[in-house]
């Protein structure tokens, strides 16, 4: 398991693309509308691991609401994963919440599933395994 992003939700991709773009020196690689998520993600590439991210574009979405109670800034932190249906399964065996049962398709062409955070020390905590073609 490795550190495969770190989830930013902001309120304005493009002003907040401008800002990471200073700070990485380097433009975002990627941005994709994940409509399932009701949200608009942007990828930039750090190293080893990514930094994605995320603008709302519905106001019911999970970005939406977290951003209305706790302001931009970190969203979850994304591990990936070589097996993300056995890791599912262990993760729950040993008594992490799942919030969803089975993996769906997220952005940056990954099946994922998020744990909890009220099992997680209050972490959003994404699973990821790159879809093979």
């Amino acid at each position: 398991m490795k550190l495969e992003h770190i989830g930013i939700a902001v309120k304005n991709l493009k002003d907040s693309d401008q800002l990471f773009e200073q700070i990485f020196g380097q433009p975002s690689y990627k941005v994709e509308t994940v409509a399932s998520e009701n949200v608009s993600t942007s990828f930039f590439q750090v190293g080893e691991s990514k930094v994605e991210l995320l603008e709302a574009t519905d106001e019911d979405s999970a970005i939406a609401k977290f951003i209305t109670k706790k302001g931009e800034g970190i969203h979850h932190l994304a591990f990936e994963v070589e097996d993300i249906y056995a890791e599912m399964k262990r993760l729950e065996g040993e008594g992490f919440q799942l919030i969803n049962k089975e993996p769906k398709k997220g952005a940056d062409n990954k099946l994922v599933c998020f744990l909890h955070p009220k099992s997680s020390n209050g972490v959003l905590v994404e699973l990821c395994q790159e879809i093979k073609k």
